[in-house]
């Protein structure tokens, strides 16, 4: 039997769309390190305490549900070498650079042995690593993201899940920006075009 068509978005049929959830969700974690949260790190965010709340409840509810969890961070060469224009345009990304002071790469909620790790290099965690066919070995349709930031890595992540055939539900609560209307204003355009933007009590369920 084929799936039902989803119901049309808040912003009519021409955006907004349901993408849904599938058989197999994994929880990916987004580059959630001391650089963002903690106060004296490069990237400091304003309020993070409410994100690595929401995904330390994502990351407990899969690890019970027996569904894979995944983790990305953030690594250069000492030379920056690897990072190509990327660290051109944003210098601060030097803080993951091998041998850097301040262990900022350090994971805020950190991961269980065995889960997957994929250090990359530029936003999203699909290009340049294995993250694809990992999902697609462990039989992952549905990708729940949280992580840093909203605008950043999170944004191109779900995107290239989407491009990749990956369900990306992108969990409200589990992302965090800069400011409160960069982390609203890009959920709002993911939400049009590229994911579902959904709440956490949204999400546990299905995990």
């Amino acid at each position: 039997m084929s799936e039902p068509e989803p119901a049309p978005g808040p912003h009519g049929s021409a955006f907004s769309g349901r993408v849904g959830w599938g058989r197999r969700p994994a929880v990916l974690v987004i580059d959630l390190v001391r650089a963002y949260t903690e106060p004296e790190g490069p990237f400091a965010l304003p309020e993070p305490a409410t994100a690595v709340a929401a995904v330390t409840s994502l990351v407990d509810a899969a690890r019970a549900g027996g569904h894979p969890v995944l983790w990305t961070g953030v690594r250069y060469t000492a030379d920056l070498s690897d990072g190509g224009l990327f660290v051109r345009k944003v210098p601060a990304l030097a803080a993951f650079a091998e041998g850097a002071p301040g262990d900022w790469g350090g994971f805020a909620v950190q991961p269980a042995p065995g889960e997957p790790v994929l250090l990359k290099q530029y936003a999203s965690a699909f290009f340049g690593t294995p993250l694809a066919s990992t999902l697609r070995t462990l039989g992952v349709d549905t990708l729940v993201l949280g992580g840093v930031s909203t605008s950043g890595c999170v944004r191109a992540t779900a995107m290239d899940a989407l491009n990749s055939g990956f369900r990306p539900q992108v969990v409200r609560e589990a992302c965090a920006d800069r400011t409160p209307q960069l982390h609203e204003a890009n959920l709002a355009d993911l939400d049009a075009k590229y994911a579902d933007v959904v709440s956490l009590a949204e999400a546990l369920p299905h995990l």
